[in-house]
């Protein structure tokens, strides 16, 4: 598989590539408590390790499922047959802009041509029953889009996706899956798949292979697909529905938020006149997008990684665990309502990493709710 030769970035290691993969598939480790075990024990291993006695200190009832070296080893074996790879957050093939997303994956699966990656992207979403304009329009607008050369990110479903899609696989395309990379959907695109693999497309999914994408699994794809973009596009979206989720992500992220105008009459074109209310730039051609990516394709997105550990891992950090009174103060600054962790560090008066730590105790013992903006609570009656 093609790699992205003079990005930046730190490679890992195949040792910590297999201890990567099985701490985020193991139970109750989502991409901040993946971000916080390695910040805090130094690699993906020492917290592997420490993740039993975690989630027993947090006051789980059952034992926590640890992903098994062999469960990992079968995924990684896997992928490399399918003609995939697992790349990590730090890593040179790893989305700029993704990057950069608060709660970003850890580590993705890629398949196809990954020097894609290093363009500057736009996403483009709207109607999977799209109108013959509106996939024509999006057609369009992927192809010039393309050939100011930016990628274009979709979301390889049905209708504005698929035309966005087939448009730009010349001059490159991301499909971001819901599901595992060898359970795209829906299975009438399989035709698209084949025209991924025989040109300029990549095909990427933050979960396992062998998962069958779900209902809730969309809108985490829709918020890959927006973090990815450095703007989006949104053509033919109706007052509720998943483009107008991927929008509020966008905009959220800080990206640009385009909007094709509709006909008034047409459902279709609700949400997206309702964008342009609220403040979306209105797009007639491509160059309305082009000229106003311009100043922000020319951004190095590039920053220190989130997560990193050392290539040698022969120096164990000494953490030690709070004392119960400690673990008492923390859970009892806790509630129902978000809260800053600044302000619990703050209200507690005790130091940072016991914080954290007991924060993750609680995380991993199912107890804890992670929000947008970093903050966390707990309910009533989980304390």
């Amino acid at each position: 598989m093609e790699t992205s030769a003079g990005a930046k970035g730190i490679a890992l290691t195949d040792r910590q590539r297999l201890a990567w993969l099985r701490l985020i598939r193991s139970d109750n480790v989502g991409p901040a408590t993946f971000r916080d075990l390695i910040n805090h024990f130094g690699s993906a291993e020492m917290a592997l390790e420490a993740l039993p006695e975690l989630s027993r200190r947090g006051g789980s009832t059952r034992p926590v499922r640890v992903a098994t070296r062999d469960e990992a080893l079968t995924e990684l074996d896997f992928a490399q047959r399918f003609g995939a790879r697992f790349v990590g957050i730090g890593e040179p093939d790893y989305p700029s802009a993704l990057r950069q997303v608060e709660g970003a994956p850890p580590l993705i699966a890629i398949k196809g041509k990954a020097t894609i990656l290093r363009q500057p992207s736009i996403a483009m979403v709207g109607a999977r029953n799209c109108s013959v304009s509106g996939a024509k329009f999006a057609a369009m607008l992927a192809r010039e889009i393309g050939r100011a050369g930016y990628s274009v990110v979709s979301g390889f479903a049905r209708g504005v996706d698929s035309a966005a899609h087939r448009a730009s696989l010349d001059t490159g395309t991301v499909a971001v899956l819901a599901g595992g990379l060898d359970k795209p959907y829906p299975p009438e695109n399989e035709p698209l798949l084949a025209e991924f693999e025989a040109s300029s497309g990549l095909l990427l999914s933050e979960m396992p292979f062998g998962w069958e994408p779900r209902a809730k699994d969309f809108p985490r794809r829709n918020r890959l697909i927006a973090g990815i973009g450095l703007g989006l596009v949104v053509i033919e979206a109706a007052a509720r529905s998943g483009s107008l989720i991927t929008a509020r992500y966008a905009a959220n992220f800080g990206r640009l938020v385009f909007a094709v105008p509709g006909s008034p009459l047409d459902p279709r074109s609700e949400g997206a006149n309702g964008l342009i209310k609220d403040g979306a730039s209105l797009v007639t051609n491509a160059n309305d997008i082009i000229e106003a990516m311009a100043p922000v394709s020319r951004i190095d997105l590039f920053s220190p990684q989130q997560v990193s550990e050392p290539i040698y891992e022969d120096d164990k950090p000494i953490a030690l665990p709070p004392s119960e009174r400690e673990r008492d103060l923390i859970v009892d600054a806790l509630g129902p309502t978000p809260a800053e962790i600044d302000d619990i560090i703050r209200h507690t008066g005790l130091p940072a990493q016991s914080v954290y730590l007991v924060l993750l105790e609680l995380d991993l013992a199912g107890r804890l709710h992670r929000h947008a903006g970093g903050m966390v609570s707990i309910d009533f009656d989980t304390v």
